[in-house]
């Protein structure tokens, strides 16, 4: 029984992460048909919609859209691969540009509560460093207390970020990316595995939402 909820418990951790990238993998077969390379298909659709301010930098942290240096940046394989990947992924990293250009209300309450939660893992890892001292917690139960509610309150707050998170992914793969790619973009045969990487690029931070929730499910017993 134990090592069917450890199954479970890996599958359920791990299971959406490795389906995102073995889709994403799939498609990144390099295409000759391709006019050109992700991070300049991306940089061509900013242009056609005015945002010649926002920058198509590479990265090694992952596929992301900058809102404070207003930048979208790729992997090197995406940035200079001609794959269906490539494409579609600097298109879902666009979707979140116009997001941000159009103040999408999901972005913006996104934006602020990641920057209230990065200020709560703060607080909460130095508490973290109390518990440390049992002593010291021992004869301050009121603290003991206190410390218990704000781990729950930022396991809430982190599961709050990435719901709210998966919506803006979905809405920037399939409101704003979707549209450009079936605007000629890419040929019709390729819609439907486009509409598969999307899927896959939006579901990136479910992982970390199942996650969240475990981690309250183990603190709460």
């Amino acid at each position: 029984m134990h090592i069917i909820a450890i199954l479970l418990f890996l599958l359920i951790l791990f299971g959406p992460s490795l389906w995102v990238k073995m889709v994403i993998r799939s498609h990144s077969t390099d295409r000759s048909d391709y006019p050109g390379t992700g991070g300049e298909f991306a940089r061509h659709i900013l242009d056609q919609l005015g945002l010649q301010h926002v920058k198509v930098e590479t990265t090694s942290r992952g596929d992301h859209y900058d809102p404070i240096d207003k930048a979208v940046r790729l992997l090197p394989d995406r940035y200079n691969g001609r794959s269906l990947s490539a494409v579609t992924i600097a298109a879902h990293e666009v979707g979140h540009a116009i997001q941000d250009r159009d103040g999408y209300p999901p972005f913006v309450r996104r934006l602020s509560l990641v920057k209230f939660e990065q200020i709560m893992i703060r607080i909460v890892q130095g508490l973290a460093v109390l518990t440390l001292f049992g002593s010291i917690m021992q004869g301050i139960p009121l603290l003991s207390v206190v410390i218990f509610f704000l781990f729950m309150f930022a396991g809430v707050l982190s599961f709050a970020v990435r719901m709210i998170n998966l919506n803006v992914e979905f809405d920037a793969s399939f409101s704003k990316a979707l549209p450009i790619l079936e605007n000629g973009y890419l040929p019709p045969s390729d819609i439907e595995p486009a509409k598969s990487v999307l899927r896959a690029a939006a579901l990136t931070y479910l992982s970390g939402a199942l996650l969240t929730v475990l981690r309250l499910v183990f603190l709460r017993r």
